[in-house]
């Protein structure tokens, strides 16, 4: 079982469920107008006058088996638009109850 953390530009929620979906992805949480800032080309999003965007995140756990899929979907969304801010982490889940 794997952890994927899932952080976007709110403005792309549909594309990023879409993914999930396309993968059997049922469960998940989600953040909401979460602030950050890219640690390379990224633009803050602050939700602020000069800064008026602001990103989601969505944590999911998924079989390891799922893992590749869902990267190689959200690499696709992520190079077709570069705004989008994407980010994805993935950790190894050793336990659940």
């Amino acid at each position: 079982m794997k952890a994927i953390l899932i952080t976007y530009n709110q403005a792309y929620y549909d594309d990023i469920a879409l993914v999930l979906n396309n993968n059997g992805v049922k469960g998940y949480t989600e953040w909401n107008e979460i602030k950050g800032h890219g640690s390379d080309t990224g633009e803050p999003h602050m939700g602020t006058h000069a800064w008026p965007t602001l990103n989601n995140a969505i944590i999911s756990m998924v079989e390891d088996d799922q893992v590749d899929g869902i990267l190689q979907e959200l690499h696709e969304h992520d190079v077709k638009a570069p705004e989008l801010g994407l980010r994805a982490f993935v950790w190894q889940i050793e336990k659940m109850i």
